[in-house]
């Protein structure tokens, strides 16, 4: 997105660091299970469901929110969504009185860019809006992992710890349930109500809280609907009139319409995610990657004809020229924005933020420009089979030494941050001071270089509202965006261990590492789909076929989480 534009998405959702489907979280040492929705006891020598007994009554009583009411509400799992004018005039008041006692709260969380000096207006203007003088010991989010390894092994740990599910890699899980707070006794049942922002997050992202048999974290709630789009150039296939197609055989034809090599045009960079989607391949971006019980047998995604027909279909793409030269390099590929603002390639898949994004880069360069979300199809051109994400991937941790007042101290942050869109808290928020870190043109807030500098990944860190998404100056890309995913949410369904946080033994940490790369040689036919078949028969000798008699019973002794 542009520096100036503002997005009420989640804050990773924003920066589309979430997109990638490497992040996932790794095995905790030992063989014991660790859940957040199935949480064992704290010496982690059992499991519990959260649809089992002892852990409903840990989870937060829901009161739903009515200081603000959405334009759409959520629907299949959509975000709500905000597509009037932003009233800067007539913003409502969540939080009336300060909750925060005056004390000092130090906060460690991932910061994706230079961290702003400590003493800035909007640090100071959050501060004394909540009453708590919050320090911030922002940490490089490219090498947060270590980080937070050497903190949490030592006895210098901060008051709050934000924590995202994909950092929660080797010892980390083990160290949350030793190091962090229960905060039960101040959030569960009817005690969330003190902190009415907080009762307003949905009960699925809390359930992702209980770690260890105690409600431990503060979650940053998100859709579980996919949020990778296929993104394609409206504006080019209206002109040249194209037809969104509706199946694998469709999309092909379309590709090779569009492609000519010579005048540098192709149809599409690589369209992997898109054709998981389309076969309904089970999602595999977080532990548990790719498990789902049918009938009667736990199944992994690697081992089902839809992974391998997917595959296939990916690797035709390449093998018919009709994807980008870029998409041959893999990972290291360089940014798509320019190429697809070019015209290079008209179809791209990719985290739902960019449908935002490039729109706001290109408003002002090119006013032709608009990019949109294809609809997800079958491949064979019937309703697709989607399935769904996890509903929070990044919380905030309390150290268990920390005071009552310390305590009530963080909750009244998170109390703040989770204020709905449409609110001062939330204005001041995620767009900082008026004057200083944003200025309002034509009733849009646009931030200046000062709030581009410091209004960033931060605050929001702590806590968040239920997904959102609303765009000030491009509402009806927001209007679009939500619109999407209700239509996809209709067609999703959630596996048998949706909502869990699972950390597998360590003897299998590494066991599906390779599977990625495979895949990407396939597509780009440096490996055969024989070589997959058999890194699947490897993958199930050498541990795949005990790593599902272990979910197997965490199943059979936890029961399912999945609505």
């Amino acid at each position: 997105m542009t520096p100036n534009a503002a997005s009420a998405s989640s804050a990773p959702s924003r920066r589309s660091f979430l997109a990638s489907t490497a992040v996932a979280a790794a095995a905790v040492a030992g063989g014991m299970p660790l859940l957040t929705a199935c949480g064992g006891s704290d010496s982690g020598s059992g499991g519990g469901s959260s649809a089992g007994k002892g852990e409903k009554k840990l989870l937060p009583t829901y009161v739903a929110g009515n200081v603000v009411t959405p334009d759409i509400p959520s629907k299949n799992g959509s975000p709500i969504g905000f597509t009037s004018k932003l009233d800067l005039a007539t913003l409502k008041t969540s939080v009336p009185k300060k909750l925060g006692k005056g004390g000092k709260v130090t906060i460690m969380s991932p910061f994706w860019g230079s961290p702003p000096k400590g003493d800035n207006a909007y640090y100071r203007a959050m501060n004394d809006l909540i009453g708590v003088d919050v320090v911030w010991q922002n940490q490089d989010g490219n090498t947060y992992d270590q980080k937070l390894g050497a903190v949490l092994a030592s006895s210098d740990i901060p008051d709050v710890v934000v924590v995202p599910s994909w950092n929660m890699g080797g010892k980390i899980p083990s160290a949350i349930i030793g190091k962090f707070a229960d905060l039960g006794p101040y959030l569960s049942g009817d005690k969330v109500k003190d902190y009415p922002n907080l009762a307003a997050i949905p009960t699925d992202a809390w359930q992702r809280c209980i770690i260890g048999g105690k409600l431990r974290g503060l979650p940053m709630p998100t859709s579980y609907v996919t949020g990778i789009v296929p993104l394609y150039r409206k504006d080019i296939f209206d002109k040249q009139g194209y037809q969104v197609p509706r199946s694998a055989d469709e999309f092909m034809s379309l590709a090779k319409e569009i492609t000519n090599a010579k005048a540098r045009r192709w149809a599409c960079l690589d369209m992997k995610w898109t054709a998981f989607q389309m076969f309904g391949v089970l999602s595999g971006s977080e532990k548990p990657l790719g498990w789902n019980l049918v009938d009667g047998k736990l199944i992994n995604r690697i081992e089902t004809e839809e992974y391998l027909e997917a595959l296939e279909w990916s690797r035709k793409l390449f093998a018919a020229g009709v994807v980008h030269p870029d998409s041959m390099m893999g990972k290291n590929a360089p940014d798509p924005g320019p190429k697809f603002a070019a015209g290079e390639f008209l179809i791209y898949p990719n985290n739902i933020s960019q449908w935002y994004g490039r729109t706001a880069e290109q408003a002002t360069q090119n006013p032709q420009f608009k990019i949109w979300g294809m609809d997800v199809f079958g491949h064979d051109g019937g309703n697709p089979t989607l399935w769904a994400e996890q509903p929070a991937g990044i919380f905030a941790f309390i150290n268990k030494n920390a005071s009552e007042s310390v305590i009530r101290d963080a909750l009244a942050v998170a109390n703040v941050t989770a204020a709905p869109y449409g609110t001062k808290e939330y204005m001041l928020t995620n767009y900082g001071v008026e004057g200083a870190d944003y200025t309002v043109k034509d009733g849009v807030p646009v931030k200046t270089t000062q709030g581009n500098n410091e209004v960033m990944n931060a605050y929001v860190m702590v806590a968040s509202p239920a997904a959102t998404t609303a765009h000030p100056d491009f509402p009806q890309v927001a209007k679009a965006q939500v619109e999407w995913q209700q239509r996809m949410g209709a067609f999703t369904k959630k596996s048998s261990f949706w909502g869990q946080m699972i950390s597998e033994p360590s003897r299998y940490t590494n066991l599906g590492n390779d599977f990625e790369q495979l895949e990407d040689d396939i597509t780009r036919g440096r490996k055969k789909i024989s070589d997959m078949q058999q890194a699947v028969s490897d993958w199930k000798s050498k541990g795949g076929d005990k790593l599902r008699d272990w979910y197997k019973k965490l199943l059979d002794e936890n029961g399912t989480a999945a609505g």
